[in-house]
């Protein structure tokens, strides 16, 4: 079978489970492969059409005897998707599905791996899911740095499993290590800054035995020192070595609550724009990834006035980093979450030339309404401001293992749940008829 007919039955998988069902779609495809013997090629032609067009592959078998057999099998199924393979009716113009469906989560440890490479396999790639993010931090069996392992981490070969489903499924692989912020949660320090206490922005801050919010230090999360040295020789090693085992072409860097930059205390940030600082650590991280080809992604909080939008110091910026947005390189894609209100700020990252993804969390209601907005922008926006609507991410804030619990029903899940936002985004992501 020639790799082309394997990518042309891929491409037509995706317009096959709309019309047919999941279960239907899968038998039809085998079907082909086996009855056809890898001769017959199936491609969507005419963007805004919709059309199956079948032919003949190097003259084994004749188009008639091709439709026959496409035909007599298809018309038990739907006289409707009958009249689509022969384009004899026009249903409008064809899905316009969003470049972007993404999902991040946090990766799973060596325990839970084949738990999710069974959820990639059979419930992402249904749901037509084509962008993976996952939060791997320090859950990576690093050879660069192994002082900086987790416990359970994943080894290469884990990782690889992860990397055959997503290739199998021409789902895009991404892994995130936090950069610059989170370098700490609650009362414990993350394992850089654990290892590593130089790099630590502000080292005057201890960590409390019990932690609260608000505190009088303002500690929400450690971050490091984008001026140390020696920071930026160990983050590029990181990312070097996660990106090679993902064979990823993109990276995540988080980025997002950054609230410890440009301190006062620090002897390199100290009186220093904290504007300049965060998008000159951006433009250094989305430079070294650029020599292999690679695209930074951000959360895109930091670059949002929080003052002037009302949007607060979380799901946007309160210290004044907002005005990077102006300085950071064009090419890195934001990643705009906001999980109390569906606000319309892809039109802000999409006119400063930036090109950006929703993200939604837990309310299904503001994830349907986000759904909907990114695609009402892409059907009336110009064409230039079109491309930079990329689409849509459900975010994971539970631990990878919790949320297939949840999700398979093993522990409950209420209205307002990981799973319950997810069933439906992509409900609304993959619903041809909402627009208007």
């Amino acid at each position: 079978m020639t790799s082309e007919f394997v990518n042309d039955l891929s491409r037509s998988r995706y317009y096959l489970l709309w019309h047919l069902g999941t279960e239907s779609a899968a038998i039809f495809l085998q079907a082909a492969k086996q009855s056809i013997a890898g001769r017959l090629r199936l491609a969507c032609l005419g963007v805004g059409h919709g059309w199956l067009f079948c032919n003949a592959w190097k003259n084994q078998h004749s188009f008639e005897t091709i439709e026959y057999e496409i035909i007599s099998w298809i018309m038990k199924k739907s006289i409707i998707v009958t009249a689509l393979i022969l384009g004899l009716c026009g249903f409008g113009e064809a899905q316009d599905l969003l470049p972007v469906r993404g999902f991040c989560i946090a990766a799973p440890d060596s325990r839970h791996l084949d738990n999710f490479v069974k959820f990639i396999d059979e419930e992402l790639a249904s749901h037509q899911v084509n962008v993976l993010v996952v939060r791997i931090d320090y859950n990576y069996q690093f050879e660069s740095h192994p002082e900086l392992r987790d416990k359970n981490c994943l080894s290469k070969s884990d990782v690889k499993k992860m990397v055959e489903v997503c290739k199998k499924h021409s789902i895009r692989l991404i892994p995130q290590i936090n950069l610059l912020g989170h370098q700490s949660w609650a009362g414990k320090m993350g394992k850089l800054l654990e290892v590593y206490p130089e790099f630590d922005e502000t080292p005057n801050v201890k960590m409390p035995e019990k932690y609260v919010w608000p505190n009088a230090d303002g500690l929400y999360c450690k971050s490091y020192c984008p001026l140390h040295p020696r920071i930026h020789k160990m983050v590029f090693e990181l990312m070097d070595e996660i990106c090679d085992a993902f064979e990823s072409d993109a990276y995540h860097a988080g980025m997002d609550e950054v609230f410890y930059i440009g301190n006062d205390k620090c002897p390199r940030c100290s009186g220093l724009d904290k504007a300049e600082l965060f998008s000159g650590e951006v433009n250094a991280i989305r430079n070294h990834l650029a020599l292999k080809n690679r695209q930074l992604w951000i959360w895109g909080d930091r670059m949002i006035d929080g003052k002037i939008t009302g949007m607060g110091m979380w799901e946007a910026s309160m210290n004044s980093t907002f005005r990077a947005i102006d300085l950071i390189a064009k090419d890195v894609m934001i990643c705009d979450w906001h999980y109390e209100r569906p606000d319309q700020t892809p039109v802000f990252f999409a006119m400063k030339g930036l090109s950006v993804v929703t993200c939604p969390w837990k309310n299904s209601e503001n994830a349907v309404v986000q759904a909907q907005d990114m695609k009402r922008l892409r059907k009336f926006a110009t064409p230039e401001l079109k491309d930079r609507y990329q689409g849509m991410m459900q975010t994971i804030w539970n631990g990878n293992s919790s949320f297939l619990d949840e999700f398979y029903g093993i522990i409950p899940a209420g209205d307002k749940s990981d799973s319950a936002c997810f069933k439906a985004l992509f409900t609304e992501i993959n619903n041809e008829a909402t627009v208007k």
